[in-house]
């Protein structure tokens, strides 16, 4: 996840906040081994919205923390368990969308590094595209 290509989708050019990497154990999954145990998943966030003012004047009141967006992820990676990843994906990105109404889209990747597959992988996840609707 961190370290992929920041490939864009041309309707979504522009500013963003881009958080990547971050590290959570939680317990989603459909397998009862994974609701007992849980895992480690990493999850990456792009967030856009207009970045020239707090550009232009140093000031954090000017966009959003990336500690607020970390919260949530966090919040629900760690919170309660979800049988599929497509669900902890679309809840991070509707939450962000609904608690800072500056952000006018966001993406959101959610990988399971170990998975019981046989055969040596990264990770397997999600990745979704939630754009604020008008």
């Amino acid at each position: 996840m961190a370290g992929d290509g920041d490939e864009e989708r041309p309707a979504m050019g522009g500013d963003k906040l881009i958080l990547r990497g971050l590290q959570f154990h939680g317990f989603h999954g459909v397998k009862q081994e994974e609701k007992k145990l849980g895992q480690k998943f990493v999850v990456d966030v792009d967030a856009w919205m207009d970045l020239a003012a707090a550009g232009d004047s140093d000031d954090i009141s000017h966009t959003v923390s990336y500690t607020d967006i970390y919260r949530i992820a966090k919040g629900v990676v760690e919170g309660p368990s979800r049988n599929l990843l497509e669900s902890v994906a679309q809840s991070i990105a509707g939450t962000t969308l609904l608690e800072f109404p500056q952000i006018s889209g966001v993406r959101v990747k959610v990988g399971k590094p170990h998975v019981a597959v046989q055969g040596v992988v990264d990770y397997l996840g999600v990745e979704i595209l939630r754009r604020r609707q008008a």
